[in-house]
């Protein structure tokens, strides 16, 4: 494999802010593709993005940034979505070039909805991409971190773990740590359930519930978590390593997790649908409920899931949140 592996990456985000900045520390040129020409327009005039992390500044001569989806996937070897999962669908469907020799790499945390399967399983199965030539990108890191160059850690997880390794120094600077890791479906997984469990946290502390509430709600998501994840795909693994337990932990506990925030405003009484109005991001962990619901129940024998579950009946039920956790806490150990 050559070492010199051009990347793109696609989506304007906060978190594609972040990973283009993190890209450009060590490469010369980063295909970045954005939907939007005037977003691109004043990313190029002023140096950094009107809408997302507008402290960073980039080199514009650094950026290869374009609205045309092909051209930015056509000049890349690797391929790195960070689109939000509710959206990545209708965006690849303007795709007319074969991207099946490509490393596609999923920074999305969230299942597809057309296809209910993981960004990894979806490029396989739809796209022709060798499972070899999978990878993801998860953390814990929060992209306001990246741009406050804050010491964070991030983990490429890889069938392949030679390509993961080539990935991960590409991404290593004196502000990012990286490991690397082979259990490509349950990096995507746990990526994916944290999200939920920051919403639950959210909830919790938005009704009222402590510090002591909050640490027993995470102990039982971290063997919630677990044990979807054996559900889902059998392998050895240790639930506490940084990729599963630290990103729980820091998307359920931080300030900055839009998941939690989302949650936070459910609990005070918010509805679903004025909570996210209120929102200028999108609280992925919203669309995850309902996708590891509907994956849980289809099991011939489902995990045991309270928290999911009670989440699950708070967005999309319309129970009351109050009454739904008074309920959850008589599950909890």
């Amino acid at each position: 494999m050559s070492s010199e592996l051009k990347y793109a990456v696609f989506g304007s985000g906060s978190w594609a802010t972040a990973i283009v900045k993190m890209l450009c520390e060590n490469s010369d040129q980063v295909g970045w593709y954005v939907r939007k020409q005037h977003t691109i327009d004043h990313i190029v005039s002023e140096e950094h993005n009107p809408y997302y992390l507008s402290s960073v500044e980039f080199n514009i001569n650094q950026l290869q940034i374009d609205s045309d989806i092909n051209k930015i996937a056509d000049d890349a070897d690797v391929l790195i979505f960070a689109i939000p999962s509710a959206f990545i669908e209708s965006e690849l469907q303007k795709l007319t070039i074969d991207i099946s020799s490509k490393i596609i790499m999923s920074a999305v945390k969230g299942i597809i909805p057309e296809s209910g399967l993981l960004v990894a399983e979806h490029f396989h199965q739809n796209y022709a991409i060798d499972s070899k030539n999978s990878v993801v990108l998860a953390g814990p890191c929060h992209a306001e971190e990246v741009a406050l160059e804050r010491l964070s850690y991030i983990t490429i997880a890889c069938a392949d773990l030679d390509l993961a390794k080539e990935i991960a120094e590409q991404f290593s600077s004196n502000y990012i740590k990286t490991s690397t890791n082979d259990d490509v479906i349950g990096a995507e997984y746990a990526a994916m359930l944290k999200n939920i469990y920051a919403i639950a946290a959210g909830i919790a502390h938005g009704l009222g519930y402590g510090d002591n509430f909050q640490s027993v709600l995470m102990s039982n998501a971290t063997r919630e978590m677990k044990r979807f994840i054996k559900k889902a795909h059998k392998m050895k693994r240790n639930i506490n390593e940084t990729v599963y337990l630290g990103d729980l932990l820091v998307t359920c506990y931080s300030l900055f997790s839009r998941n939690r925030m989302f949650g936070n405003m459910v609990g005070k009484g918010y509805t679903v649908k004025s909570a996210q109005m209120e929102m200028s991001m999108i609280a992925e962990g919203y669309y995850a409920t309902k996708s590891a619901y509907q994956i849980n129940q289809a099991k011939e024998t489902p995990a045991q899931t309270p928290i999911i579950d009670t989440v699950y009946e708070i967005l999309y039920l319309n129970k009351n949140a109050k009454n739904a956790f008074k309920k959850l806490t008589e599950k909890l150990s």
